[in-house]
Protein backbone atom coordinates (compact mmCIF):
# COMPACT_ATOMS: atom_id res chain seq x y z
CA UNK A 1 0.00 0.00 0.00
CA UNK A 2 1.19 3.14 -0.87
CA UNK A 3 0.80 6.77 0.90
CA UNK A 4 1.51 10.53 -0.27
CA UNK A 5 1.55 12.54 2.69
CA UNK A 6 0.36 16.39 2.02
CA UNK A 7 2.29 19.02 3.38
CA UNK A 8 -0.25 19.26 6.23
CA UNK A 9 0.35 15.81 7.51
CA UNK A 10 -3.05 14.42 5.50
CA UNK A 11 -1.99 10.60 4.26
CA UNK A 12 -3.71 10.51 0.91
CA UNK A 13 -3.31 6.43 -0.61
CA UNK A 14 -2.78 5.64 -3.79
CA UNK A 15 -2.05 3.23 -6.77
CA UNK A 16 0.71 3.28 -9.19
CA UNK A 17 -0.12 0.78 -11.99
CA UNK A 18 1.85 -0.48 -15.24
CA UNK A 19 5.11 -0.57 -16.18
CA UNK A 20 7.38 1.98 -18.18
CA UNK A 21 6.89 5.90 -17.46
CA UNK A 22 6.82 6.68 -21.14
CA UNK A 23 3.50 5.31 -21.60
CA UNK A 24 0.67 8.01 -21.04
CA UNK A 25 -0.59 7.93 -17.97
CA UNK A 26 -4.37 7.97 -17.06
CA UNK A 27 -5.47 9.21 -13.44
CA UNK A 28 -8.84 8.49 -12.17
CA UNK A 29 -10.78 10.57 -9.75
CA UNK A 30 -13.46 9.30 -7.22
CA UNK A 31 -16.56 10.67 -6.67
CA UNK A 32 -18.44 10.67 -3.33
CA UNK A 33 -19.06 7.36 -1.87
CA UNK A 34 -16.24 6.18 -3.92
CA UNK A 35 -12.77 4.93 -3.50
CA UNK A 36 -10.30 3.33 -5.89
CA UNK A 37 -11.76 0.36 -6.24
CA UNK A 38 -15.03 1.94 -8.27
CA UNK A 39 -12.28 2.27 -10.97
CA UNK A 40 -10.85 -1.11 -10.77
CA UNK A 41 -12.89 -2.65 -13.76
CA UNK A 42 -12.39 -0.01 -16.26
CA UNK A 43 -8.25 0.29 -15.34
CA UNK A 44 -8.06 -3.11 -16.28
CA UNK A 45 -9.15 -1.86 -19.94
CA UNK A 46 -6.80 0.33 -20.11
CA UNK A 47 -3.52 -1.75 -18.59
CA UNK A 48 -0.86 -2.78 -20.99
CA UNK A 49 -0.96 0.52 -23.40
CA UNK A 50 -1.33 2.75 -20.13
CA UNK A 51 -0.36 3.49 -16.62
CA UNK A 52 -2.99 3.78 -14.00
CA UNK A 53 -3.10 6.17 -11.30
CA UNK A 54 -6.03 5.59 -9.00
CA UNK A 55 -6.40 7.37 -5.73
CA UNK A 56 -8.38 8.28 -2.44
CA UNK A 57 -9.22 11.74 -1.97
CA UNK A 58 -9.25 13.37 1.56
CA UNK A 59 -11.66 11.34 3.79
CA UNK A 60 -11.95 8.25 0.99
CA UNK A 61 -11.33 4.95 1.27
CA UNK A 62 -7.97 4.81 2.67
CA UNK A 63 -6.78 8.18 2.96
CA UNK A 64 -6.90 10.74 6.16
CA UNK A 65 -9.54 13.16 6.76
CA UNK A 66 -6.82 15.64 7.25
CA UNK A 67 -6.77 18.55 9.59
CA UNK A 68 -7.81 21.70 7.06
CA UNK A 69 -11.79 22.28 5.61
CA UNK A 70 -12.18 20.24 2.92
CA UNK A 71 -12.61 22.01 -0.86
CA UNK A 72 -12.56 21.58 -4.18
CA UNK A 73 -9.33 23.72 -4.07
CA UNK A 74 -7.97 21.65 -1.73
CA UNK A 75 -9.07 18.34 -3.30
CA UNK A 76 -7.30 19.71 -6.58
CA UNK A 77 -4.13 20.92 -4.64
CA UNK A 78 -3.73 17.24 -3.35
CA UNK A 79 -3.62 15.85 -6.95
CA UNK A 80 -1.40 18.59 -8.56
CA UNK A 81 1.28 17.51 -5.28
CA UNK A 82 0.42 14.24 -5.60
CA UNK A 83 1.26 13.86 -9.20
CA UNK A 84 4.18 16.08 -8.75
CA UNK A 85 5.81 13.74 -6.02
CA UNK A 86 5.35 10.88 -8.71
CA UNK A 87 7.50 13.37 -11.78
CA UNK A 88 4.27 13.28 -13.62
CA UNK A 89 4.15 15.45 -16.03
CA UNK A 90 1.57 15.59 -17.96
CA UNK A 91 -1.63 12.96 -17.06
CA UNK A 92 -5.27 12.36 -18.96
CA UNK A 93 -7.54 12.61 -16.18
CA UNK A 94 -10.64 11.18 -15.85
CA UNK A 95 -12.92 12.24 -12.99
CA UNK A 96 -16.69 10.99 -12.25
CA UNK A 97 -19.36 13.75 -10.40
CA UNK A 98 -17.08 14.97 -7.54
CA UNK A 99 -14.16 13.57 -9.41
CA UNK A 100 -14.90 15.90 -12.45
CA UNK A 101 -15.21 19.56 -10.23
CA UNK A 102 -12.14 18.44 -8.88
CA UNK A 103 -10.40 17.97 -12.72
CA UNK A 104 -11.79 21.05 -13.69
CA UNK A 105 -10.40 22.82 -10.42
CA UNK A 106 -7.33 20.72 -11.26
CA UNK A 107 -7.40 22.38 -14.80
CA UNK A 108 -7.95 26.09 -12.92
CA UNK A 109 -4.97 25.67 -10.81
CA UNK A 110 -2.67 23.52 -13.08
CA UNK A 111 -3.63 23.30 -17.00
CA UNK A 112 -0.32 21.93 -17.63
CA UNK A 113 -0.33 18.71 -15.51
CA UNK A 114 -3.64 17.78 -18.73
CA UNK A 115 -3.40 16.28 -21.70
CA UNK A 116 -6.94 15.50 -21.95
CA UNK A 117 -9.71 15.03 -19.89
CA UNK A 118 -13.19 12.97 -19.19
CA UNK A 119 -15.78 14.94 -16.95
CA UNK A 120 -18.07 11.84 -16.22
CA UNK A 121 -22.05 12.53 -14.59
CA UNK A 122 -21.63 16.63 -14.64
CA UNK A 123 -24.22 19.20 -15.93
CA UNK A 124 -24.52 22.86 -15.24
CA UNK A 125 -28.46 22.69 -15.21
CA UNK A 126 -28.92 20.17 -12.16
CA UNK A 127 -27.04 22.29 -9.32
CA UNK A 128 -30.00 22.96 -7.18
CA UNK A 129 -31.63 19.66 -7.37
CA UNK A 130 -28.57 18.03 -6.89
CA UNK A 131 -27.79 20.44 -3.97
CA UNK A 132 -31.17 19.84 -2.49
CA UNK A 133 -30.47 15.85 -2.52
CA UNK A 134 -26.94 16.12 -1.15
CA UNK A 135 -28.38 17.88 1.83
CA UNK A 136 -30.34 14.90 2.30
CA UNK A 137 -28.19 12.68 2.65
CA UNK A 138 -26.57 15.07 5.21
CA UNK A 139 -29.55 15.27 7.33
CA UNK A 140 -30.03 10.95 6.72
CA UNK A 141 -26.16 11.33 8.54
CA UNK A 142 -26.56 13.31 11.36
CA UNK A 143 -29.75 11.32 12.59
CA UNK A 144 -29.03 7.84 11.52
CA UNK A 145 -26.47 5.10 10.21
CA UNK A 146 -24.21 5.05 7.25
CA UNK A 147 -26.40 2.02 5.53
CA UNK A 148 -29.89 4.68 5.66
CA UNK A 149 -27.99 7.79 3.54
CA UNK A 150 -26.61 4.33 1.57
CA UNK A 151 -29.95 3.29 0.34
CA UNK A 152 -30.86 6.16 0.12
CA UNK A 153 -28.58 7.55 -2.30
CA UNK A 154 -28.86 4.35 -4.67
CA UNK A 155 -31.81 5.22 -6.73
CA UNK A 156 -29.53 8.64 -7.23
CA UNK A 157 -26.30 6.86 -7.97
CA UNK A 158 -27.38 3.85 -10.06
CA UNK A 159 -29.50 3.91 -13.51
CA UNK A 160 -32.68 1.88 -12.90
CA UNK A 161 -32.07 -0.82 -15.15
CA UNK A 162 -28.79 -1.64 -13.39
CA UNK A 163 -30.58 -1.63 -9.99
CA UNK A 164 -33.27 -4.28 -11.70
CA UNK A 165 -30.49 -5.93 -12.90
CA UNK A 166 -28.64 -6.59 -9.42
CA UNK A 167 -31.88 -6.17 -7.22
CA UNK A 168 -30.73 -9.38 -5.51
CA UNK A 169 -27.34 -8.14 -4.22
CA UNK A 170 -28.21 -4.57 -3.59
CA UNK A 171 -27.58 -5.72 0.10
CA UNK A 172 -24.16 -6.72 -0.81
CA UNK A 173 -23.81 -3.39 -2.92
CA UNK A 174 -24.88 -1.27 0.60
CA UNK A 175 -22.83 -2.99 2.71
CA UNK A 176 -19.76 -2.90 0.39
CA UNK A 177 -20.40 0.97 0.26
CA UNK A 178 -20.51 1.29 3.88
CA UNK A 179 -17.78 -0.34 4.61
CA UNK A 180 -15.48 1.41 2.41
CA UNK A 181 -16.68 4.78 4.05
CA UNK A 182 -16.08 6.64 7.22
CA UNK A 183 -19.28 7.99 8.58
CA UNK A 184 -17.62 10.99 9.82
CA UNK A 185 -15.26 11.83 7.12
CA UNK A 186 -18.32 11.89 4.29
CA UNK A 187 -20.69 13.89 6.52
CA UNK A 188 -17.80 16.57 6.62
CA UNK A 189 -17.61 15.63 2.64
CA UNK A 190 -21.23 16.40 2.33
CA UNK A 191 -20.73 19.60 4.35
CA UNK A 192 -18.44 20.92 2.28
CA UNK A 193 -20.57 20.22 -1.00
CA UNK A 194 -23.00 22.32 0.08
CA UNK A 195 -20.76 25.72 -0.09
CA UNK A 196 -19.14 24.79 -3.47
CA UNK A 197 -19.84 27.67 -6.03
CA UNK A 198 -21.77 26.96 -8.99
CA UNK A 199 -20.16 24.96 -11.53
CA UNK A 200 -20.86 27.38 -14.13
CA UNK A 201 -17.74 29.06 -12.28
CA UNK A 202 -15.30 26.40 -13.56
CA UNK A 203 -16.49 26.34 -17.01
CA UNK A 204 -14.15 28.00 -19.99
CA UNK A 205 -12.70 26.98 -22.98
CA UNK A 206 -10.07 24.14 -22.26
CA UNK A 207 -6.70 24.42 -23.98
CA UNK A 208 -7.15 20.71 -24.24
CA UNK A 209 -9.58 17.93 -25.61
CA UNK A 210 -12.46 17.38 -23.53
CA UNK A 211 -14.49 14.38 -23.44
CA UNK A 212 -18.25 14.65 -21.62
CA UNK A 213 -20.26 11.93 -20.63
CA UNK A 214 -23.44 11.13 -19.11
CA UNK A 215 -25.96 8.23 -18.46
CA UNK A 216 -29.37 9.03 -20.00
CA UNK A 217 -31.39 7.51 -16.39
CA UNK A 218 -29.44 10.03 -14.31
CA UNK A 219 -31.65 11.90 -11.73
CA UNK A 220 -28.52 13.84 -10.93
CA UNK A 221 -27.51 15.99 -14.30
CA UNK A 222 -29.64 16.58 -17.17
CA UNK A 223 -28.75 16.43 -21.21
CA UNK A 224 -28.76 19.90 -21.88
CA UNK A 225 -26.64 21.13 -18.69
CA UNK A 226 -23.70 18.61 -19.90
CA UNK A 227 -24.13 19.44 -23.52
CA UNK A 228 -23.62 23.09 -22.54
CA UNK A 229 -20.80 21.99 -20.11
CA UNK A 230 -19.46 19.85 -23.52
CA UNK A 231 -19.94 23.65 -25.35
CA UNK A 232 -18.15 25.78 -22.45
CA UNK A 233 -15.36 23.85 -22.69
CA UNK A 234 -14.91 23.49 -26.04
CA UNK A 235 -15.40 19.67 -25.98
CA UNK A 236 -18.02 17.01 -27.04
CA UNK A 237 -20.64 15.73 -25.18
CA UNK A 238 -21.31 11.59 -25.42
CA UNK A 239 -24.84 10.47 -23.63
CA UNK A 240 -25.06 6.24 -22.50
CA UNK A 241 -28.56 4.79 -23.05
CA UNK A 242 -30.05 3.25 -20.12
CA UNK A 243 -27.13 4.24 -17.35
CA UNK A 244 -27.40 6.25 -14.50
CA UNK A 245 -24.96 8.55 -12.67
CA UNK A 246 -22.61 5.92 -11.83
CA UNK A 247 -21.32 5.19 -15.65
CA UNK A 248 -18.10 3.19 -14.98
CA UNK A 249 -19.95 0.82 -12.85
CA UNK A 250 -23.01 0.14 -14.48
CA UNK A 251 -21.38 -0.80 -18.09
CA UNK A 252 -17.55 -1.12 -17.58
CA UNK A 253 -17.06 -2.43 -21.02
CA UNK A 254 -18.93 0.75 -23.34
CA UNK A 255 -17.12 2.87 -21.00
CA UNK A 256 -13.44 1.66 -21.43
CA UNK A 257 -14.57 1.85 -25.60
CA UNK A 258 -16.08 5.14 -25.84
CA UNK A 259 -12.74 6.68 -23.66
CA UNK A 260 -10.44 4.78 -25.44
CA UNK A 261 -11.51 6.18 -28.74
CA UNK A 262 -11.19 9.96 -27.27
CA UNK A 263 -7.66 9.30 -25.93
CA UNK A 264 -6.71 7.82 -28.95
CA UNK A 265 -8.56 10.02 -31.11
Amino acid sequence: MSYYKTQDGCRLYYELLGDGPAKPLITFVNGTLQTTVYWKLVSNGFTGRFRILLYDCRGQGESDIGQLPLSLKLHACDLKDLLFDLDVNESIVVGLSHGARTALTLADQAPELISKMVLCSISTSSNFRAKMIVRSWYEILQRHRLDAMVWAALPFVFGTRFLKKNEKQLDRIVKTIVRRNKTDALRLHLEAMQKYTPLSSNLYPMPFPVLVLTGEDDPLVTVQGAQQVADITGGRHVEFKNMGHSLAAEDPGQFVQIVYEFING
